[in-house]
């Protein structure tokens, strides 16, 4: 069975609003079992002029359980306290 990754491009504007932010999404990854691989860290652009600001990947055990994460009730609060403190894009992609 595959698993699911969870792929975020992030580019902070208000670091203070996006600590917010990190308390209720590490709450939910909790909640929904989610492993981090990647949150922050150094980035070092290889190819094609992708210079992303932070980055973050989390595995779970299916894309369902990926799409339960971003759908629950303590992830929409992280969003909600995200708002106007950056941007983020978001994919979640099956893998092995």
């Amino acid at each position: 069975m595959p698993h699911a990754y969870l792929i975020a491009d992030v580019t902070i504007t208000n670091e203070d609003q996006m600590k917010v932010y990190r308390e209720w999404s590490s709450r939910a990854m909790q909640e929904h079992g989610a492993e981090v691989l990647v949150r922050g860290g150094l980035v070092d652009p290889l190819e094609g002029g992708w210079v992303p600001q932070r980055i973050v990947v989390l595995k779970f055990p299916s894309l369902a359980a990926a799409r339960a994460y971003y759908d629950s009730a303590t992830y929409t609060q992280a969003r909600q306290a995200r708002a106007g403190a950056g941007s983020i894009r978001m994919i979640a992609v099956e893998g092995v």
